[in-house]
């Protein structure tokens, strides 16, 4: 395992530990990146990575009390902190430190985004920008926004618990929301270049929480789309790294027995006679692998479930998703002018809008307009794979 999965995998625990006993999550975060730190240099001698993670980064939090507070104030806050081992063997019904510390995190006493941005940010340790690109915002108004939920958090004296099953509901939007904005950070790279890790994990997560939540169907819709979108990640990249857009993969190299997963929890969500926004999107992505099976994608169908999804969800990126597939039935005149339509202000630094544009305009034969949002999709720091596959774009709309 890789150093980097070695202290993905201890973040969640540590943190959750440090943060359960000293309740305060900026110096759970500081004292887990210092232990972290010194792990990376002695790594090769530790036998128990998360075992010696806490260990240190307890001491960390220690030391960091002590620099912190007046010498009797910081005795006392030292003389609460007990035995760290025993928060991490305690037997408890979510059976995943992650999991876990994704619901601790997700009070309901807190803003749905502001808990959800510090799931991702605590929890999953995405950086700041990545959670502010995802939440279509800037980056010091998303710092701003997990500063005010940890002092939430603080000032609230919320502990850093469990609730009981029966108060799951409660918390589950923000849990759902949390997983599904990581995997889509994950997605995002297709070559799994900037965190390898994530997708995996997150699908974990996910399909975690469907056996435990078993009779909630956006939970079960949540782990249908996750799986939909994870078969096809080996069709995703061609042979010089570059990415390969949805209507140009291969489905022959999608998992036909993940996609067949996927339509079983959906099945099973069915049956709750509860529609939801996570079902919505699963069946738009179910649609889209039914090629693997009968070689053809029914673009109306599509069109039709982007609607419903903008009924109860409505978003300037569902607006722009379903303005694409109304391209593929009416032609791309009249997905451009759908897009048009949208709010760009709020869709002005994300990729996906101006890669549309731009495939759209060169279809309609406007070179120059094609080129300009190629080259502004391409200004946006997108992924190593994504930027050669909007290169290439660049170099054929050019050299016409």
């Amino acid at each position: 395992m890789s150093l980097a999965a070695v202290l993905a995998e201890a973040r969640p625990r540590v943190i959750g530990a440090l943060a359960a006993q000293f309740r305060d999550l900026d110096l759970a975060e500081d004292a887990f990146a210092e232990a972290a730190a010194a792990f990376v240099e002695k790594s090769d001698d530790i036998a128990n990575p998360a075992g010696w993670l806490l260990t240190v980064a307890k001491r960390k939090a220690l030391d960091g009390l002590r620099k912190q507070a007046a010498e009797a104030k910081a005795a006392d806050q030292i003389a609460l902190v007990t035995d760290m081992a025993d928060i991490l063997t305690l037997p408890d019904p979510i059976p995943d430190e992650r999991l876990r510390l994704i619901f601790i995190c997700s009070h309901p006493a807190i803003a749905l985004e502001a808990r959800t941005a510090l799931a991702l940010r605590i929890i999953c340790g995405l950086p700041v920008a990545e959670i502010a690109r995802v939440f279509l915002t800037s980056e010091a108004t998303m710092y701003q926004r997990i500063t005010r939920a940890k002092a939430k958090i603080h000032e609230a004296g919320i502990a850093f618990e469990l609730p009981h099953r029966r108060a799951w509901g409660e918390r589950l939007d923000a849990v759902l929301l949390t997983l599904e904005l990581a995997y889509t950070v994950a997605y995002q790279d297709a070559a799994q270049e900037r965190d390898g890790e994530l997708s995996g994990e997150v699908a974990r997560l996910a399909t975690m929480l469907a056996e435990l939540l078993p009779k909630e169907p956006e939970a079960l819709g949540l782990a249908a789309l996750v799986a939909l979108a994870r078969s096809r990640e080996h069709a995703r990249v061609d042979g010089q790294g570059a990415m390969i857009p949805l209507s140009k993969q291969d489905p022959l190299l999608w998992d036909r027995a993940a996609i067949k997963q996927a339509r079983q929890w959906l099945d099973q969500a069915a049956r709750c006679g509860q529609s939801g926004p996570y079902q919505l999107m699963a069946a738009i992505q179910l649609t889209h692998a039914r090629r693997a099976f009968d070689g053809a994608t029914d673009w109306a169908a599509i069109v039709t479930l982007y609607d419903a999804l903008l009924s109860i969800r409505p978003s300037a990126v569902i607006g722009l998703n379903r303005a694409v597939a109304l391209a593929k039935v009416e032609g791309a005149a009249v997905g451009l002018a759908a897009i048009d339509a949208l709010p760009l202000d709020d869709l002005g630094n994300l990729r996906p809008m101006h890669v549309a544009q731009a495939s759209l305009r060169q279809e309609l034969g406007d070179s120059n307009g094609a080129e300009a949002a190629y080259r502004k999709a391409l200004a946006l720091d997108p992924p190593a794979a994504e930027r050669k596959y909007l290169q290439a774009c660049l170099e054929a709309v050019t050299s016409d």
